[in-house]
């Protein structure tokens, strides 16, 4: 399945507009995921190859929103072992891609990293937000899709997460048990508010950290940070303008 999957019928019987053919091609990958094989990083990177195309020739809305829906899913059956490598081999994919993505596919597109940050906060969620899968999880997000230093991750998909980034949170610890460690999740945010390369960057990570909802947690985020690199941005507003011409 894995070698030159996206030319194979399975890609067709995921991105088709039939239930019963998509759901079967599901429950096949589902199948192959869970079982007791383990996958190579190239295994999983091909794999992702595929599962890109599927959304991009999926049409009409129904089936791109149950088809974004039901690839975030396979996410949740998966052992503690393959949850970082898949993960990375989707983020990697898809930072990769992201910039080709043209104007009429890009919300199929957000809708599928919206539903991975939910499923991946879901995943934790269920696992009592374990620390040493939440450690690993937060690295992977702080070296692709939230970096503060990648060059190959375009802003496009900075932004977009840190848009979501609170909301799925929220969603996830809806009940606001007093389990979820907020101010840790929310470590790749200040370090992108601290240490983006542009302005606009630094100031939409600073819009996530002053989100009201964070205050449904009893925490206010890095408030201190935030009032100094406000300063930090004033006296370097001029050199940030020039910030294009050195990528």
């Amino acid at each position: 399945m894995a070698t030159d999957v996206q030319q194979t019928p399975f890609v067709k019987q995921l991105a088709s507009s039939d239930r019963p053919t998509r759901e079967k091609a599901l429950d096949s990958l589902r199948t192959y995921l869970t079982s007791s094989r383990s996958f190579s990083d190239l295994e999983l990177l091909k794999l992702w190859k595929g599962l890109f195309f599927c959304m991009w020739h999926s049409d009409r809305p129904v089936p791109q929103q149950c088809l974004a829906l039901a690839l975030s899913h396979l996410l949740l059956p998966l052992s503690t072992s393959l949850f970082i490598p898949f993960l990375s081999a989707f983020w990697t994919t898809i930072s990769r891609e992201w910039t080709s993505i043209d104007a009429l596919r890009m919300d199929k597109f957000m809708r599928l990293v919206r539903n991975y940050v939910n499923a991946a906060f879901t995943y934790l969620s269920s696992h009592l937000w374990d620390a040493d899968l939440l450690e690993a999880y937060l690295g992977l997000v702080e070296a692709i899709p939230l970096s503060s230093g990648n060059l190959k991750v375009g802003d496009g998909l900075r932004y977009h997460v840190l848009d979501v980034w609170v909301e799925e949170l929220s969603r996830v610890d809806g009940k606001r048990e007093g389990r979820c460690p907020v101010d840790e999740i929310m470590r790749p945010v200040r370090k992108l508010e601290k240490d983006g390369r542009t302005k606009k960057v630094r100031e939409r990570a600073r819009e996530c950290l002053a989100d009201e909802r964070l205050e449904d947690w009893g925490t206010v985020i890095g408030q201190g940070d935030v009032v100094n690199n406000a300063s930090s941005d004033v006296e370097s507003e001029g050199k940030d303008e020039w910030a294009g011409l050195d990528d």
